[in-house]
């Protein structure tokens, strides 16, 4: 992505016109973990109330979470960083990304807000119930719920937080460089599993 300007200030700029509209547009960090560690755990009950074993549980969750961090990289690269041509579909580009490229320490616009996570979140479970039966399905889901959650909360971290552990000082300068160095690569967040394997990630220094 094309940087413009950037800005350090931890503070919302205002989206919509329509107080309503803007309000949705923004979110704390912890909301997300108040709707979706108990859908979690819904999903995780239902898998074993219908019979699953720890053994399937485990892959299918396992599974899940893998499947989350490909769709995280698509989603980054392919969607998050489509460039329109028409007006509207620039101005759209801003509201979805856009902006967090401009304002990446904005507190409010770091994570996803309930007005999107829940209805994406809805049309992958569906997805995935085309091709899962129900018992392996809430087990899956349960683990690509998780990876997104690990995402949200990493991602808010990334910006606000100096990490202490090396990999996790690894992960966030993998991020860094995409906001500070070249928006066109390093579109993995939670990992740079994907732009190692398609080749998206940065040049390594020798």
């Amino acid at each position: 992505m094309k940087k413009n300007y950037v800005s350090n200030s931890e503070e919302s700029i205002r989206l919509f016109r329509n107080g309503i509209f803007d309000s949705l547009s923004k979110v704390h960090f912890s909301v997300p973990l108040y709707i979706f560690i108990p859908i979690i755990g819904l999903f995780c009950y239902l898998a074993f109330s219908s019979g699953l074993g720890i053994g399937n549980f485990a892959l299918y969750f396992l599974g899940g979470l893998l499947i989350w961090t490909i769709t995280e990289y698509f989603l980054h690269r392919f969607i998050f960083h489509y460039h329109p041509t028409s007006e509207f579909g620039k101005q759209l580009h801003f509201i979805f990304h856009g902006v967090h490229h401009d304002y990446p320490k904005d507190k409010k616009r770091l994570v996803m807000p309930p007005s999107a996570s829940i209805p994406l979140a809805t049309v992958f479970y569906y997805l995935f119930s085309l091709v899962l039966q129900s018992s392996f399905l809430f087990a899956f889901f349960a683990g690509f719920l998780l990876g997104y959650l690990i995402y949200d909360m990493l991602h808010y971290a990334m910006h606000h937080h100096n990490f202490k552990n090396p990999i996790l000082k690894k992960i966030k300068q993998h991020h860094m460089m995409h906001h500070y160095r070249d928006g066109s690569k390093g579109f993995g967040v939670s990992s740079s599993l994907w732009d190692e394997l398609f080749r998206s990630g940065f040049q390594k220094k020798n």
